[in-house]
């Protein structure tokens, strides 16, 4: 094979490639410049670490950043809620296709509808509390949105309704890709649904999970904005109860118009994101080989 030969497949991308790098190299580039300025218009001067210096020193940064953290409360129970789901579809229930396309469609709306809809139905008057009272439930009529004590875990709530849907297919699809004569034969040698999801079932699907939650911690700490924005009036609220990173970066580009201060903030959220990232491509690249072996 000829220079021109290993060459045509590279030519071939090459346009591509030089497009994301700068419809995303560019600005990736242009942000950890920013976060060592002091941004006043287009630029400004070169201030160092100063900007990160500000945002480790300020109680509202590290709120947000703990609100981020208590989300992650979510992810075990997003996996769990979606591996049971799978597995009862997988079972065969009757009409597990039609469950298999509603369960799904969560996920397909956009965010901010979802999140609209629920504020809407978890206010002090709203369905959620109406229909508890119409079952002698009073004590249970909280005031989800209204309240700092009970707002972030409702959003929370919202995120694990929607985002567990891609969990469902995910199982879903490796389940209805497993060896059957595994289970089969378990189910012969006399063990119960239990002992087979535990022993034959979920031993097949730890790739796919650890996939489902690196995926799950990425979005909890970097993909929430659209639901705590609408959620909490656009601006974390009540108070701060609702403020994360996404947030705190919005407040201080938009309305305090600190475009360097938002650029470290945005830096490290990268950086964090990219720890994650690295093990995800790992386990990725595990599966292949488990399944070309």
């Amino acid at each position: 094979m000829d220079q021109t030969s290993r060459l045509k497949p590279y030519l071939y991308v090459a346009p591509l490639v030089a497009l994301l790098l700068f419809v995303f190299g560019y600005p990736l580039v242009q942000i950890f410049e920013y976060s060592f300025k002091q941004i006043r218009g287009i630029d400004g001067p070169w201030i160092g670490f100063r900007n990160y210096e500000l945002i480790f020193g300020q109680d509202l940064f590290w709120e947000a950043v703990r609100h981020n953290l208590m989300l992650l409360i979510a992810i075990p129970i997003m996996i769990a809620w979606s591996l049971l789901v799978a597995i009862l579809l997988y079972d065969r229930l009757k009409g597990w296709k039609v469950y298999r396309i509603v369960i799904f469609v969560p996920y397909i709306l956009a965010v901010p509808i979802i999140a609209a809809i629920m504020k809407k139905m978890f206010q002090f008057n709203g369905p959620v509390n109406e229909a508890l009272r119409w079952l002698g439930a009073d004590f249970l009529a909280l005031d989800w949105i209204g309240s700092s004590d009970y707002a972030l875990w409702t959003v929370m709530l919202l995120i694990i309704w929607r985002e567990a849907a891609l969990g469902i297919v995910l199982f879903l699809a490796r389940l209805l890709n497993l060896d059957e004569s595994l289970t089969e034969a378990a189910k012969l040698d006399g063990a119960n649904w239990w002992q087979r999801v535990w022993y034959v079932i979920l031993p097949q699907m730890r790739v796919v999970i650890e996939f489902y939650a690196v995926i799950s911690v990425i979005t909890m700490l970097s993909s929430v904005f659209a639901y705590v924005y609408i959620m909490g009036g656009g601006r974390g609220g009540p108070g701060t109860s609702t403020m994360v990173v996404e947030l705190y970066i919005f407040g201080a580009i938009v309305r305090q118009s600190l475009p360097g201060i938002a650029s470290a903030v945005s830096v490290l959220l990268f950086l964090v994101s990219l720890l994650l990232i690295v093990p995800l491509f790992a386990m990725r690249r595990r599966a292949n080989e488990e399944e070309t072996a």
